[in-house]
């Protein structure tokens, strides 16, 4: 079979065919396109494809398909290509290609993550600036801001004593905690007493403040732990409070509270015909009106009672209504 040679620039092309230049198929109608393998004349031992047309029996060269820097190795016995060299390159390059998207998206990242901080402080800087302009036209003035700020750093300033009361409050051993005096919820009481045991203790019944809705026994732990110290017995009473209760069931509860004191203080220490009540506040305004529906009780006929107005020696009312 001869070999017939075609010369397309500087290489040649090996057709290796039989009955000369190969006519196009016929099947292809004007031109039509095939895949030759062409050596190259600098180095013999590569080769490479190029896509060739025919047209009017001729044949003519396109570009070659790969560059020379991919081209496949031959072998001496025969043509073929050597596969695992081409998908050898593929790899690295596909791999150098993937590298780069990497290295833009955390680029991309990090510059994202920059404009955000900066819008999030422009719209912090807008939203302050509003607000105090708000305030402006509202009348509030420079004089309210600077009291606002002087009674932040009041509280500041009062912490330290609040974080003691509240460590004395709830690991002293000398205050009997959450004693209950009733069935309702909130019918609980804290019990104060003083470190020596000689003799029987006079007695303070307290009911604490709170507007009505935020009462709490606890609120009355400094004074229980002063009092205590002077070897006197505080009972903090506590009730419920709005929308739990309303005002008359409050003061059944600080009724309760009290009757509980003046019929059991005595297994604590105390004294039942030394007993104080006191109220400051909210807790002021529940006491004083106990004592009133106590005495009402009292001078009605037939109408039981669990406690009497003579077992209360005074009763103080602090800042109450």
């Amino acid at each position: 079979m001869p070999s017939h040679i075609l010369h397309i620039g500087n290489r040649a092309l090996d057709a290796s065919l039989s009955g000369g230049i190969p006519s196009p198929p016929p099947s292809a109608s004007g031109d039509a396109t095939m895949l030759l393998k062409v050596k190259d004349d600098d180095d013999p031992s590569k080769s490479l494809l190029v896509s060739s047309s025919f047209e009017d029996n001729k044949i003519m060269p396109i570009k070659p398909l790969l560059s020379r820097a991919s081209s496949f190795t031959t072998t001496n016995n025969n043509s073929s290509m050597c596969a695992p060299y081409f998908y050898q390159k593929r790899r690295r390059r596909a791999a150098s290609e993937d590298s780069l998207p990497s290295i833009s998206n955390g680029t991309d990242r990090r510059s994202s993550f920059g404009h955000d901080v900066r819008h999030v402080a422009s719209e912090t800087f807008l939203l302050t600036r509003l607000g105090l302009k708000m305030l402006t036209y509202l009348g509030v003035g420079y004089k309210w801001i600077t009291r606002f700020l002087a009674l932040g750093c009041y509280a500041v300033l009062l912490l330290p004593g609040f974080l003691q009361v509240g460590y004395y409050y709830f690991f002293s051993s000398q205050i009997r905690r959450s004693i209950v005096y009733g069935d309702k919820p909130r019918n609980r009481l804290d019990l104060y007493l003083p470190k020596s045991n000689n003799g029987l203790k006079p007695v303070v019944g307290f009911v604490t403040g709170g507007a009505w809705i935020i009462g709490y026994k606890a609120w009355g732990s400094l004074l229980g732990q002063q009092l205590s110290e002077r070897d006197i017995i505080v009972a903090c009473i506590d009730y419920r409070n709005f929308p739990q209760g309303t005002i008359s069931d409050m003061v059944t509860d600080a009724s309760q509270g009290i009757s509980f004191v003046c019929n059991n203080i005595q297994e604590y220490g105390g004294d039942p015909n030394r007993i104080y009540l006191m109220g400051q506040s909210a807790g002021a305004h529940i006491a004083a009106c106990a004592i009133v529906e106590q005495a009402i009780k009292e001078a009605g006929e037939g109408e039981s009672t669990s406690w009497s107005l003579s077992q209360i020696k005074a009763y103080f009312g602090l800042s109450g209504g």
